[in-house]
C-alpha cells in the first residue's frame, strides 16, 4: 500500500468530511471507467499531510482528507473476483490513516428477480463455492440486472457510510454521478471494512 508513516494521528473532522472522501474515491474510480475491480483507499488528513508533508502540498486540495489510492487488490484465478474477503481481514493502517474506502461494482436486481436466485441457489447450498459461483451466473444473466458502484467508507471515530453508483442507461448519459444511500445497504461490507481499522499495524 502508498505509505503514510512517519505522521502523528489526525485532527477532528466535520461530519461532512467521510461523505466528500467517499465521493472522491468514486470520481477517481468513475474516470476510469466501468469494468475496474475493486480498489481500497486510505483516507488521511490533508491538515495533516500538509504540516508533515510539505512536499506533497502542491498536490493537496482543500478537502478535509486526502484520498489515497492502495495497490491494486488480489484477484482470484477461480472467479475473476478480487479477495475481498482475505484482504479486508489481513489490511492493517498506520495511526495516522483517519479512515478507509472502498470502491466495487457490484450487480443491482429488482425484488422481483430473488426468486430466480432462490432456484439458482437451491440446488448447490451444501457447497459454498458453487453456490457462490451459481448466484454470480443467474445475477449475471437476469435480462434486468445493472450494474453499479458500491462505495464504502469508515473512520476511526466510528462513522460510516454507503452509497451506490447505478451505470447510467445510454438515456440517461453519464455527465453526472448521483450516489443513492440506504442505511442498511451491505453492512457485512461495512463492518469488515470498519474492523480493518482495528487491527494493529506494524509501523516498523
Amino acid at each position: 500500500m502508498t505509505a503514510v508513516t512517519g505522521l502523528h494521528a489526525s485532527p477532528e473532522l466535520s461530519p461532512d468530511a467521510l461523505g466528500s472522501a467517499v465521493r472522491e474515491a468514486v470520481e477517481f474510480t468513475d474516470a476510469g471507467g466501468w469494468g475496474q475491480p475493486a480498489q481500497l483507499f486510505a483516507l488521511v488528513s490533508t491538515a495533516l499531510l500538509r504540516d508533515t508533508q510539505p512536499e506533497w502540498a502542491d498536490s493537496l486540495d482543500s478537502s478535509e482528507l486526502t484520498v489515497i489510492e492502495q495497490e491494486p487488490l488480489p484477484v482470484s484465478p477461480e472467479s475473476g473476483l478480487a479477495e475481498l474477503e482475505h484482504v479486508l481481514g489481513t489490511t492493517a493502517w498506520p495511526e495516522a490513516v483517519a479512515g478507509c474506502a472502498l470502491v466495487q461494482e457490484i450487480l443491482v436486481l429488482p425484488p422481483a428477480a430473488e426468486s430466480a436466485l432462490d432456484e439458482a441457489l437451491a440446488p448447490v447450498l451444501a457447497d459454498p463455492d458453487a453456490a457462490d459461483a451459481a448466484a454470480r451466473e443467474a445475477a449475471h444473466s437476469h435480462p434486468d440486472a445493472r450494474r453499479a458502484r458500491l462505495a464504502i467508507g469508515a473512520l476511526r471515530s466510528g462513522h460510516t457510510l454507503a452509497v451506490m453508483q447505478l451505470q447510467p442507461t445510454d438515456d440517461e448519459g453519464d455527465d453526472d454521478i448521483e450516489l443513492l444511500q440506504h442505511r442498511d445497504l451491505a453492512p457485512n461490507l461495512v463492518a469488515a471494512l470498519a474492523a480493518t481499522l482495528d487491527n494493529p499495524a506494524n509501523e516498523d
